[in-house]
Formats: structure tokens, sequence, C-alpha cells
């Protein structure tokens, strides 16, 4: 009797142990797909219907851009400004500021509110940036939504259809306040934390170009929301006086890795000469997840890319040779279809 139940326990603990190893063998999470500013390929970017389609194609995670209005209401757009985007100048001529733009900090919600969204145009030019996108118009009466309004219409989703789609949150341009977006950095966990997303395994990412505002989130505001460390070029000025390069270094990479999740760089970033259409990576990837850090580059868009390279050759590199573990793309359905084309071959 002792020898069967010796038997058969030991092949219980067999069975036990050889499952509980097999999941992290042989199960590892496809890269996630993030929509850009939504749907934004297809529609005007940052609208609740570029964000429901981006839901419709499969997105996995949606992104929000957030800036903050002059009565502290957290709005979703890419730019400080509305220029880019909206009839602002028709219906506001007067509130331009020095720089010839119409800042979102100079503005309420109310104000905002009466503005209509089309397809991003060039400021020097006035025509579209895409030329192939979705006609530049103000007839629809799109609207600039609100962060409130986003999570809204995801959640609402998701119970409806039962999935889980995640958020995106990127805070746009903290040094612009004079408190270097604390305050913007509370309202906008206050209001994430209102509808649930409060810890690690909440599906919300929290994104910036700004470490000092990372580091405050963590270590001031003790935020357990994944944080993700924006790369940018050291052209761009996205924060001044911080050099983007030394952060792509292995050691600097490493300090990223003290206070962030992941980082998100340029996919250029990612390879030696990606602009010149080549698909030979660089250390960077390799040095991220040495240091335990997730990889979320952006944008993979099928109208924007270097001369030679086309949507399918660059996400197939992304994917098996940088092996990331998410990427942001305006062309959602794209995304999703060869993520999972080869993710799927590629774990057989």
């Amino acid at each position: 009797m002792k020898k069967t139940f010796y038997i058969v326990f030991t092949l219980f603990l067999f069975v036990f142990q050889t499952c509980a190893k097999t999941p992290s063998k042989i199960q590892k999470e496809k890269p996630i797909i993030i929509a850009h500013r939504g749907a934004s390929g297809y529609l005007p970017e940052h609208t609740l219907v570029a964000k429901a389609m981006a839901y419709a194609l499969g997105a996995d995670y949606i992104e929000q851009d957030v800036n903050l209005t002059k009565d502290n209401q957290i709005v979703v757009t890419h730019d400080p400004f509305l220029d880019t985007i909206t009839n602002v100048k028709e219906l506001f001529p007067k509130k331009i500021s020095k720089d010839g733009k119409y800042h979102i900090r100079n503005f309420t919600l109310k104000q905002i509110k009466k503005l209509s969204v089309h397809e991003r145009t060039d400021l020097k030019t006035g025509k579209p940036v895409f030329k192939g996108r979705f006609p530049e118009t103000d007839k629809l009466h799109l609207r600039v939504p609100t962060l409130q309004e986003e999570l809204i219409l995801i959640q609402g989703l998701n119970k409806s259809t039962g999935k889980d789609v995640g958020v995106y949150v990127e805070l746009k341009n903290p040094s612009i306040y004079k408190d270097h977006g604390k305050k913007f950095a509370k309202l906008t966990l206050k209001l994430l934390a209102e509808y649930g997303y409060n810890d690690a395994d909440s599906k919300c990412f929290i994104q910036c170009f700004d470490p000092f505002l990372l580091k405050y989130i963590k270590n001031e505001l003790h935020s357990k929301l994944r944080l993700i460390q924006l790369i940018g070029e050291n052209e761009w000025k996205e924060v001044p006086g911080l050099n983007f390069n030394k952060m792509l270094t292995k050691e600097g990479l490493k300090i990223v890795a003290e206070y962030a999740y992941g980082i998100g760089p340029d996919i250029s970033q990612l390879f030696v000469n990606y602009q010149s259409g080549s698909l030979k990576l660089n250390n960077v990837a390799k040095w991220a997840h040495e240091a335990g850090l997730k990889i979320h580059p952006y944008t993979l868009r099928a109208d924007s890319l270097p001369k030679g390279l086309t949507y399918k050759k660059v996400i197939k590199a992304l994917l098996l040779k940088a092996k990331v573990d998410g990427l942001f793309t305006d062309f959602t359905d794209k995304g999703v279809k060869y993520r999972n084309e080869f993710c799927t071959s590629a774990q057989k």
C-alpha cells in the first residue's frame, strides 16, 4: 500500500513539475500590436472613430497622447498645439501665441470641444502630411476627445465584445509646464486609477520621453503601472539637454532599467542604417533585452518607409531579428496580420 502510494505520489509530482515548467518553455506571449494614435492610417488621428476602428481591427493596445488644458482637463492630441489637426485658426484667430501657434494649455476644454478635427496637415504648406490618407476635411465635425472619453469607449467595447484591449498613455511635453508636469502626471494617474488602471497587472502602459517625469511617477507617486522610456533623436529636442544617444548605449540602457519596464525607440535606432534601406541590426535590442527591458518601437507606417523596404520586410525584421515585444503602427490590421503570421510560424 505504501509502495503504491509512493509510486502514485511520485508520478503526480513529476506531472505537476512538468506542467509547471512547460508554459515558460513553449508559451511565449506574442508581441503586442499598439494602434498608433488609433487607426490613424485610415481615419484622422486620435479621434474616437479612429480608436473604434483600431479596436475593430484587432489592436492589443490603443495609444493616447495626452496634453493638459488651461482648466486642467486631459485631452488626447499628439501635439501640444492645435494648428495641425483642427480649424482653430478660423474659430479662435486671436488666441495665437507669440510663436505663431495655438497652444492647448491656453485653451479651456469647452473651447477645444468647439473645434473640428481633420487629417494632419503640414504647418508650412497647409497640405496633408500623408497624401493617400483620409481627405482633409472639417465637415465631419470630429472632436478632440478627452482621456476619460477614450477610457469609457475602450472599456465599453471590452464589455460588449468580451475582449480585453489595453490603453497606452503618453504624457506629452512635461517641460512646458512650470512644475515640469508633476500636476499633469498626478491628474492622469488619478483618472486612470478611477477606471481601474492602478497596478502592474493593469492593461495600461505609461510612456514619456522625459525620464524626470517617469522617475517622479515611480519614486514619488509610487505608481505600479508599467513605465516605458521613449527614446528620440537629440535634434528633435524633445527633452532639453537630454542625450538620447547615451541612453542607447549598453550602460545607458542598464540605467533606464532601474526605473522603466521597457523602452520605446524609433525603429531606425534598432538598425545600422535603416534610412538607407538596411535591416542589419545594431546592438540596441540585444543590450535592452540583456538589461531586462521590453522593446516597443515606433512607428511602422505602410505609406512612409525607406526606399526598397516594405511593411512586411520591416515587421519581419523587428519580430524575428530584433525580437521586439510589441510595436506601434498606423495600420493595425497589417500589424496584426503579420504578427500572427510570423510569430505563430516561429513558435511551431
